[in-house]
Order: C-alpha cells, then structure tokens, then sequence
C-alpha cells in the first residue's frame, strides 16, 4: 500500500545559511534512506524560484517558487542565515510563508529564520529561541514574542524554533522521532554519527565556550580557580579570602562583570562540568557529584534539573541512547544584539 509522501518545504533566499539547510535536509534524507513510512518529499522553495547564493558564496538550486508552492504541506520550515533582515522586511515573502503556515501541519525555523516566523505574526503569544546573537534583536523587534535565549529548540503547539545552525539537526530529529519512532530517529543519529539528540532545553551556551576569561585581573583568576578546581571549597568566604579582598567586593566583581553572585557561578560551573562527564564518561553519578564539587547525588540532581530541566540520569540517556541491535544496512542497502557570528 502506498502512502502518501509527507510534503516538506524549505524557504530558502539569499545569504542564507547553508548549514542550516542541510542539516535540515540531510537528516530527513537519511530517514528516507532507512525506512521511514510515509517518506518525506523534500523541496528548496525561494522567492521566484530564482537560485539563492547562500552566506558561504555557494549557489543552491531552488525547486519551486515560494509564490506556486500550494498546500497542504507537513512541514513548512523557514530557514536563518546573514540574509534574514532582508527576508523579513520582504512583504511578499513573509505573506507567503504567512499563507504557507496556515496549510502546513508544523511550521518550523532555524536559528535566525524565528525573525521571519515573527514578521508574519507566527510567533505572537509564543516562546522561541533563536541564535543567541541574534535573542535581543528579535525580543526587541517583536515584543509579542516571548524570546529565551537558552535553549537549543522550542517547541510550542505546531510551531518549533531553534538555536543556532547545527541545532537545526537536533530539531530535526526529534521531529523524525515525534514522526515515525524513537528507533528510526535513533538509527539516523547513528547514521549521521551524532548524539540521539540533545534535550531541546539543554543550554546553547557553556560558560566553558560562551565568554573568554574577565579582562578583571583578579576575578580571571578566580574563575579559573573555579573551573580547575570545581571539588575545593569555593564559597564565597574561601573565594574572597583567596582573591585577598572582602566578600561585598567579590560579589560587587562577580555581579558588575559576570552579570551573577559567586554561588550561582559555581553551581553553573559544577553543573556544566557534570553534563560534560555524563556526556563523555560512564561515570557513576556518584563519582560525577563528588568530581564536580556536589556533596551528594541529590545535590546534583537539584542543580542539574534547575539548570536543563531534565535529571542526570535522563539527560545521559537522552545523549548516549545507543541504537537498537539491529545492524545498519549499508549504504547501497539503506537506502546580546552584537552578534558574533553573523551566520543563521
């Protein structure tokens, strides 16, 4: 019996952001490649079905034209990239989409591609997420949108946003999984040689990635005491004791160039570090609390689920879900506003 193919649009337009196409692209592709029933029918819909040059110089063919394309759709998923202001003030563009939305079971951005969704009014009285460069901007430009920054992807009734380029792949799969199962979302991870995929609520950004050490002399030592030393005594009475200064000047430090206190730094640190060596190491939880400075299991799971909203334990299974017994067929079988990265 033959079913029908779940049509899925990509909207596409210049200096866009190639990696977030294909991430989208590739993983639904590789579902289709294992099994996946009904298939998605992928298309690259831009303004006029004209190629689009995409933020990295290279020219994407387009197969429709976003003005012919007509629904119903599965998907509709909008895409972000160096282009997206300019794609967002395109009237006749965010109209498409608008109409496009209405007749698409899901609608769906990456990274940048949320300004979009916001300037048809896709987002007005929901949460969303973008690239974290980008969050301020579009909190400001959009104030009926409910932006968080943190996440790597929101999902808010038919209608998904995500962070920044490659967590377009964790979006992905988790709507292969919501589609067809977590074994095939499984075996695609697999065979795209990811994570499973990552908890949507897990954090963009590490305070290990996001911010080089303080210019300030005394709180970079600090905080690299903190991150080298995550098992010691970091109170703020032992902190301020080591950087020979009061304890009000040490949180006036940590509050006026870290935007937090002492102890809400530490716990970020320990917890940080515990998802690295849940996520790296088959560590007993035990053994993870007591390396990172958490004085019992318990202790752990508290700050772990404040900060990512799932527990140790569910987040490494979330990450490290190995595939089912099954083997692969093989491959002839298997089928802020001031951005730093000004990519989708």
């Amino acid at each position: 019996m033959t079913t029908t193919a779940r049509q899925v649009v990509i909207i596409g337009y210049d200096q866009a952001d190639l990696l977030d196409i294909a991430c989208v692209a590739d993983t639904l592709d590789a579902a289709n490649r294992l099994g996946a029933e009904p298939a998605y029918d992928l298309r690259l819909a831009t303004p006029h079905g004209r190629p689009v040059r995409s933020s990295t110089g290279l020219v994407l063919m387009s197969q429709a034209a976003v003005e012919r394309v007509r629904g119903p759709l599965d998907t509709l998923l909008v895409v972000g990239g160096l282009g997206h202001l300019t794609a967002a003030a395109d009237a006749d563009l965010v109209s498409h989409v608008r109409r496009l939305a209405a007749r698409s079971r899901r609608v769906a951005s990456v990274c940048t591609g949320a300004s979009i969704l916001a300037a048809a009014g896709l987002l007005d009285g929901r949460r969303a997420t973008t690239h974290w460069a980008y969050a301020r901007e579009l909190a400001v430009r959009h104030p009926k949108v409910t932006v968080d920054p943190r996440p790597l992807y929101l999902v808010d009734g038919d209608v998904s946003t995500s962070a920044g380029v490659t967590s377009a792949l964790d979006l992905t799969l988790a709507a292969v999984e919501a589609d067809h199962g977590p074994e095939l979302a499984r075996l695609v991870a697999r065979w795209l040689v990811t994570y499973m995929q990552r908890p949507g609520n897990q954090a963009q950004l590490s305070i290990y990635v996001k911010d080089p050490p303080p210019e300030h002399r005394v709180l970079r030592r600090l905080v690299l005491h903190i991150t080298g030393h995550l098992d010691a005594d970091l109170g703020t009475a032992a902190l301020a004791a080591r950087a020979d200064i009061s304890e009000r000047h040490l949180s006036r430090l940590f509050l006026d160039r870290l935007g937090q206190p002492p102890a809400r730094f530490v716990r970020t640190a320990r917890t940080e570090a515990a998802a690295r060596l849940l996520e790296t190491t088959a560590l007993p939880l035990a053994a993870v609390a007591g390396r990172c400075g958490f004085g019992s299991t318990e202790t752990l799971r508290q700050a772990f689920h404040a900060h990512y909203g799932i527990s140790p334990s569910a987040y490494r299974l979330a990450l490290r879900a190995g595939p089912p017994s099954a083997a692969l067929p093989a491959p002839s079988e298997a089928v802020p506003t001031d951005a730093v990265d000004g990519r989708g």
